[in-house]
């Protein structure tokens, strides 16, 4: 059942689960036969409690600037979160009406996309803070790599053999990726997939969502995460996937409408993308064996290994596709 009793304004109110709660379990809350009001999440563990300070911070400074982002909605005690009997943390975010979507099937998406983002980062630029939740490992592709080349195998594992192979080629290909690791950081939302972009119904940008993932990261990585999301109409369902020229290129127009990019920082976007591929191609290709930390669909696939061995494939079909129409391939 969920959690209201700390906020007053959710008393009497209908409570619907919202389709896209994947991390967080998500409802939609407003008057019965009214448009939804405000949103209530159970709050997955893997955030700590903290991350709700960086959220009021982050999202407060924004409007400040004229960025709109839904607030959080303090309980009858003004805190930002509460704790239910059980110890689990709640929370509650102001409703911004809108459309989420899943792939960016056409290039003007991108343009708005991009927009948003750069407003985004350009009104973080003028923001002095330091963060006290940051998610340990995030983006941290020599560490994943190190954790694939080190993984000792289950014996008895699903898709042993197939794993091995692909976890092979995935660190070989990592080995010879030739971008920088050592780019400044900057203010990131640290999690750029399309989906947690919200859009009006007419495709202009609104507003950004999920904000549990708010970080310093190089922007070649932020924007490498999201061209790895746009970039891929087919999805992470896909075995064989092909990025699209056109989508980066659209991302560079919209962006470029807010602040600049020059030639070779479009180019580290691109390295980027493919670097964030092979990293989710090693941590899919892992969860193959160890079979515990993504999410699957048992109505799709026999096992959850069966899924993380197709998602993993998919990934680093996509690293090199990027690579090769980056190479000129």
């Amino acid at each position: 059942m969920a959690y209201t009793s700390p906020w007053p304004e959710l008393r009497g109110q209908l409570l619907a689960p919202a389709e896209d709660g994947l991390i967080n379990q998500t409802w939609l809350v407003g008057p019965e036969g009214g448009a939804p009001r405000w949103v209530l999440q159970r709050v997955n563990p893997i955030f700590r409690p903290e991350v709700h300070d960086d959220i009021d911070v982050v999202t407060r400074h924004l409007r400040r600037c004229g960025v709109p982002e839904p607030l959080l909605v303090p309980t009858n005690e003004g805190r930002l979160y509460a704790h239910d009997p059980e110890g689990a943390v709640w929370r509650v975010l102001e409703y911004v009406p809108g459309v989420t979507v899943h792939k960016v099937e056409v290039p003007a998406r991108a343009v708005a996309a991009a927009e948003l983002v750069a407003r985004f980062h350009a009104a973080m630029a003028g923001l002095d803070y330091r963060y006290r939740h940051v998610r340990a490992g995030a983006h941290d592709t020599v560490f994943h790599m190190a954790l694939l080349g080190s993984q000792e195998v289950a014996a008895g594992a699903e898709h042993v053999n197939e794993a091995a192979t692909l976890a092979r080629r995935i660190l070989d290909d990592w080995q010879v990726w030739p971008g920088n690791l050592d780019e400044p950081d900057a203010h990131a939302h640290g999690d750029l997939k399309i989906s947690n972009l919200r859009f009006s119904p007419s495709g202009e940008g609104l507003c950004l969502l999920d904000l549990d993932t708010l970080s310093r990261l190089p922007r070649s990585v932020e924007m490498g995460d999201a061209l790895r999301s746009w970039g891929n109409p087919a999805g992470e369902e896909a075995p064989e996937v092909h990025f699209s020229m056109p989508i980066f290129e659209a991302t560079l127009v919209g962006y470029r409408r807010v602040l600049p990019v020059s030639d070779a920082e479009a180019e580290g976007w691109l390295l980027g993308a493919e670097r964030i591929a092979l990293e989710l191609s090693a941590r899919f290709c892992r969860d193959v064996w160890e079979n515990r930390y993504f999410g699957w669909n048992a109505a799709r696939y026999a096992s959850r290994s069966a899924h993380n061995l197709l998602r993993a494939r998919g990934q680093h079909h996509l690293a090199l596709s990027i690579r090769r129409q980056r190479l000129g391939l």
